[in-house]
């Protein structure tokens, strides 16, 4: 059977994020985040980024790697995101792509 790839979207403030981390919980599986503001250092304010004990819990991917004077075009992400993916993948397990960033969804 192949690994799964599961894609939580939606509108904003509408519970992706808690839906991730639960799925990944419960499949053992890891979070690649879509948000298109999350992958910068410092925008944690209106970002819903991972509370410490989420991140601790669950794998995340995506998050704060770039920083707010770096551009991220959707060919950047997307580049970044599959190869999350197959590491994920790679590791047998599934992989939760959240967000609601139609940029990258």
């Amino acid at each position: 059977m192949p690994t799964p790839l599961i894609l939580v979207v939606g509108a904003t403030a509408s519970g992706k994020s808690t839906l991730a981390v639960a799925l990944a919980e419960r499949l053992g599986g890891e979070v690649v985040s879509a948000d298109a503001m999350a992958v910068y250092r410092g925008m944690d304010i209106g970002t819903a980024k991972p509370s410490p004990s989420e991140l601790a819990r669950v794998p995340h991917h995506l998050l704060s790697v770039f920083e707010p004077g770096d551009r991220c075009d959707v060919a950047r992400w997307l580049s970044l995101a599959e190869a999350a993916i197959a590491g994920i993948h790679g590791r047998g397990r599934p992989a939760i792509v959240a967000g609601g960033s139609p940029l990258y969804t």
